[in-house]
């Protein structure tokens, strides 16, 4: 089981994304567990106050390092000095590296997760000096906050879970996980509008069907991110058949 503590302002957030569908299921299967530490509670003001001005001015408000250093250590306290040392205590912030499917097999192979919700101008940098040891980013926007974030990376891990799907085969052809975009799905009826179902999935023939759904996987990516495919390793021959030369290694 992998145990998620979340830091966050809000914990009211995430009570609907996390009780309904795949992770509900992966939480009362003992898959996960989830924790919600409310920042507030670790302050020591009658106002519970947790953010204040930056120094040197300018817009916008700063949270406070006390509460979420407090709150870290409360959580670790009674962890071995292995578990301090190896559990990832990662930062939500547009500031860190791009959120990718690689990273959340990465983080799916922990035992335990922390995860700081960034909030209002920004955080005081020593909780990114000295506390966080990974800070990740899930695209170039902003967002009011890193809940919509946190919620992102911990799906995202938690599929990734031994007993979370139904069907193990079905996240080996996910988008992403080899690299390309998902080949086209196709489900009853037959013909819509005219629209038929491409014959060769209806031949029966699973390595013609296999062919097609990779072929098909290559050509979307090349259409649609063709900068996933300077990673993907593809071999020779498709390589050649979009048209790219060969990388040397």
């Amino acid at each position: 089981m992998q145990e998620i503590d979340i830091l966050t302002l809000f914990p009211e957030m995430f009570q609907g994304p996390f009780s309904t569908g795949l992770f509900q299921r992966a939480v009362s299967g003992g898959v996960v567990k989830v924790n919600l530490h409310n920042i507030r509670d670790y302050t020591h003001d009658r106002h519970r106050t947790v953010d204040d001005y930056p120094y040197g001015g300018g817009a916008g408000m700063v949270l406070r390092p006390e509460p979420v250093f407090e709150a870290v250590e409360a959580i670790r306290q009674d962890w071995t000095e292995r578990d301090r040392e190896k559990t990832p205590v990662i930062l939500l912030t547009p500031q860190g590296r791009l959120f990718r499917q690689q990273v959340a097999l990465e983080l799916s192979r922990h035992t335990r997760l922390i995860l700081i919700c960034g909030r209002y101008e920004g955080v005081d940098e020593r909780i990114r000096e000295h506390l966080a040891t990974d800070e990740i980013s899930i695209g170039d926007y902003v967002i009011s906050g890193g809940e919509l974030a946190a919620m992102v990376v911990v799906d995202a891990v938690v599929r990734l879970l031994p007993g979370t799907l139904g069907s193990e085969e079905s996240r080996q052809h996910d988008s992403h996980v080899d690299g390309l975009l998902e080949y086209p799905q196709y489900t009853r009826p037959r013909v819509y509008r005219g629209w038929a179902v491409p014959e060769v999935l209806l031949s029966g023939d699973h390595a013609r069907i296999d062919a097609w759904r990779r072929e098909q996987s290559v050509a979307r990516t090349l259409e649609r991110r063709p900068d996933l495919l300077a990673t993907a390793g593809l071999p020779v021959h498709e390589e050649e058949l979009i048209g790219r030369p060969r990388q040397p290694h």
